[in-house]
């Protein structure tokens, strides 16, 4: 069975081929099949996949050598085990809901755009199943560097707009920095181990000093805080919604930003070695998810609190890996999966039926008008604010609970942020579906619930965003933690966090209330008297998020800029290209007056001759020695 993980991949690499190539010919609707049937195609065999593992455990199936030296080999390998396989379960299943969502949300898009869209859609699924799939940081490399390229098409995938296009170049950019830091680790790997398989790299960890696992470990979280949005590299993501909502759905969901996540996670025996790099980890984690927190209160773009949203979350997620609780961090992976894919999908439907209009001032009254719509966001709302026994209180709280074992007050920082994760989120639904209608009388006669391509979906990860966190109920609520004893072949790092019984159930009910005090808080503010005037004083540093991207601006772009216009106009211009130029302004100049010499008088050439004859005359003589003896006798 382990030998059909080939498939898994090549689906969507053949969907890439066949709509990219097709993309001028093929109808719309076959376009969209074809990139749909593809991720189902995926999806199935990752299932057969998944089943065995469980049944049989882990195993590498390696296709040829990719890289063949005498001292130096790497596999073109893939790693099927419990980790890989529940994440090709997330990939597969919301990317082909997302594809099947996707073609009525373009249906307005030439055939031709149509089909470049899903070819990219299919690349980025294809690149994010072999970053997952490797047996080794190359592989995974290869697949990580994908993620981003399919990142900068579909951000930037309205071309014609050059603020999308900043925006594509912005999160291109950002991914590359953390880039570099990768791939400094690998070849610090190899280096010292002489090898980047998995197996191998954590079987002869302990010979590593403890210089070296740090270094390497903080490298590799480098890559991680780029890829997976972290201060201070987390400025792109909220960039990212100029691509198509679906494209968003994606990114935030299903591919990109968990790659740091799985990264760290596959990594779980290197970064344990590393007190320095975990603590980092975790601090940075917490950091990122109360900045983010911060500045989602204060958005009025619906898919801007959604993306600053996910950057919170991930925050979440690499506090959970920073004080030890991995199955937690991928337990929050999967879980905000579900509500995350289910707010961008049913954020897509809102605009859809907007007429494109983003700003939540402008909404309101929706419920009415898009019953499903309104039904599944709610469902998702309550999921992502923590409140049981949806999915998202279950991982959210195991994260925490870890946080506390470890640290009482990364427990409270934590609770902060998910009190503003609450208040936020309800402030949206609040304002997008509750009170009066606020928008134009045009768009209030338009308003209609988005097709079934479009609601299915969403009525499918609404379920799994009540159920989903059911895999992972603890012990203490009576529960066998099924995730964690699938994980923990894999995750064999994991810290035991022990805490009194009663401990635990109040630290459960103190976060629970106070996420239901914001809720509430939320809904009786915003339902009726939304905040439609501009923000002021500290409410307009978080609307202008912090001016966090002014001081990158003042700070490091334009200094770059400034030394680029040096360079360009005082080394390349005047310099270089002067230089250049220069030569063959010289070459140019003499042969227009050597040309003068070519007058066509027959007497002027026979001058020319006679005095090229004694030039020659005279030098044949200096060379026999005549005029030197003559100067030396006289």
């Amino acid at each position: 069975m382990n030998k059909l993980v080939y498939l898994v991949p090549l689906f969507p690499l053949i969907g890439f081929l066949i709509n990219g190539l097709g993309r001028k010919s093929l109808s719309k609707s076959l376009i969209g099949i074809i990139g749909s049937t593809t991720i189902l195609a995926s999806f199935v065999v990752s299932v057969f996949l998944f089943m065995d593992v469980k049944a049989h455990g882990a195993s590498v199936v390696t296709a040829f050598n990719f890289i063949n030296i005498d001292t130096f080999k790497v596999a073109f390998a893939f790693q099927v085990d419990q980790l890989s396989s529940l994440f090709l379960l997330i990939i597969t299943g919301i990317g082909f809901l997302i594809h099947v969502y996707s073609t009525a949300y373009m249906h307005e898009e030439k055939a031709e755009h149509f089909g470049r869209y899903f070819a990219y859609l299919n690349l980025f699924v294809f690149s994010m199943l072999l970053l997952v799939l490797g047996a080794n940081y190359v592989i995974m490399f290869i697949g990580w560097e994908g993620v981003g390229l399919c990142s900068y098409l579909l951000i930037g995938f309205w071309f014609k707009n050059n603020n999308y296009n900043y925006a594509a170049k912005k999160a291109f950019v950002m991914n590359r920095i953390g880039d570099l830091g990768f791939l400094l680790a690998v070849f610090w790997l190899i280096a010292k181990l002489g090898t980047v398989n998995y197996a191998d790299v954590f079987a002869a960890a302990n010979t590593l000093s403890k210089f070296d696992v740090t270094a390497i470990t903080l490298l590799l979280f480098v890559g991680a805080m780029g890829k997976s949005a972290q201060i201070p590299l987390y400025t792109w993501l909220p960039d990212a919604m100029a691509g198509p909502t679906p494209v968003s759905a994606l990114i935030h969901a299903a591919t990109m930003v968990t790659a740091g996540i799985y990264m760290i996670a596959r990594s779980n025996v290197l970064f344990s070695m590393s007190e320095v790099t975990m603590n980092l980890v975790a601090i940075i984690g917490l950091a990122t998810a109360l900045l983010s927190a911060t500045i989602a209160i204060k958005q009025n773009d619906i898919k801007k609190v959604l993306a600053y949203s996910t950057v919170s979350q991930l925050g979440y997620m690499f506090l959970g890996l920073g004080v030890g609780a991995y199955t937690g961090a991928v337990f929050h992976v999967m879980t905000h999966a579900f509500f995350k894919a289910l707010l961008f999908l049913g954020a897509g439907s809102v605009i859809h039926a907007m007429h494109h209009e983003q700003d939540i001032r402008n909404m309101g009254g929706l419920k009415k008008k898009l019953p499903i719509t309104h039904a599944t966001f709610l469902l998702a709302c309550i999921a992502i604010a923590g409140i049981p026994p949806f999915s998202g209180f279950f991982s959210k709280d195991e994260i925490l609970a870890a946080a506390y074992a470890h640290n009482p007050i990364y427990w409270g920082l934590g609770v902060a942020g998910a009190a503003m994760t609450a208040f936020y989120m309800f402030r949206l639904y609040a304002t997008t579906f509750l009170g009066n209608f606020r928008g134009t009388h045009d768009q209030e006669h338009h308003l209609h619930e988005s097709p079934k391509a479009m609601t299915i979906p969403l009525i499918i990860l609404s379920i799994l965003s009540v159920v989903g966190g059911l895999i992972g109920i603890p012990e203490i609520l009576g529960g066998h933690h099924e995730l964690h004893h699938y994980l923990s072949p894999i995750l064999i790092s994991e810290k035991a966090h022990h805490i009194e019984h009663s401990t635990e159930y109040m630290l459960m009910a103190i976060s629970v209330a106070i996420a239901a005090l914001a809720v509430i808080f939320a809904i009786v503010r915003f339902s009726k008297k939304p905040e439609l005037k501009d923000a002021t004083g500290i409410a307009k540093a978080m609307e202008n998020k912090w001016y966090v991207d002014e001081l990158y601006d003042a700070a490091i772009v334009r200094p770059l800029e400034a030394v680029a216009v040096f360079f360009k106009n005082i080394i390349e211009k005047s310099g270089i290209d002067a230089f250049v130029n220069g030569v063959g302004k010289f070459v140019n100049y003499s042969s227009r007056q050597l040309r003068l010499v070519q007058s066509g008088q027959v007497g002027n050439y026979i001058l020319i001759m006679v005095l090229s004859i004694v030039i020659f005359i005279l030098l044949w003589f200096y060379d026999a020695g005549i005029i030197r003896l003559v100067d030396k006798f006289f």
